[in-house]
């Protein structure tokens, strides 16, 4: 039995939720996701909760992506009605982003500046060195901070580069010097 799997999920006021065939669509005041489901998992919406089954419980499928659907069903309502965020940090002496247009622009110390294609569904803001990317869908928001962050890891040395707002780096010594050789 999935712990995660078996808790039912609680509709929000102002959320419509439908399920047709094997997709389902939610339908919130921030805008509207979908899913594909796969036959071993069954979805029932009942008195405002969602109900994540497996068809047949013996089958290994179904009760390996019973937790995982119902995990991505919380997360689109969650998303359409709060939405999600990341943050992300610039360090680095003259490093610095803005945004133009659909693009973000990051001077990072290459030779150029990096032009990152904003997504759809996706909205970036630049406050100083914060760029905080937001929008409902949580898998599209976490690939596009780690594509804006894989542009200039954060070295270990230092600590120059792109990191989450909550990450730590784990700095490195230097190289050090040796003492005069004794006799």
């Amino acid at each position: 039995m999935s712990r995660i799997g078996k808790k039912p999920i609680k509709i929000p006021e102002k959320t419509e939720v439908k399920v047709a065939g094997n997709i389902i669509s939610v339908k919130g005041p921030k805008g509207i996701l979908e899913q594909f489901i796969v036959p071993e998992i069954s979805i029932e919406v009942k008195e405002g909760e969602i109900l994540v089954n497996v068809k047949n419980s013996d089958k290994k499928k179904g009760r390996a992506l019973w937790g995982l659907f119902r995990s991505l069903i919380n997360n689109m309502v969650e998303g359409v009605v709060n939405g999600f965020s990341k943050q992300l940090e610039i360090n680095g002496i003259g490093f610095k982003a803005l945004v133009q247009g659909n693009n973000l622009v990051l001077n990072v110390g290459f030779s150029h500046p990096v032009n990152y294609v904003i997504p759809e569904g996706v909205s970036i803001t630049v406050e100083k060195n914060i760029i905080t990317v937001s929008g409902i869908d949580k898998q599209k928001i976490g690939q596009v901070a780690a594509e804006i962050r894989s542009i200039k890891k954060p070295e270990p040395y230092k600590g120059k580069g792109i990191k989450y707002l909550d990450e730590v780096i784990r700095r490195k010594a230097g190289k050090s010097v040796k003492g005069p050789a004794v006799k």
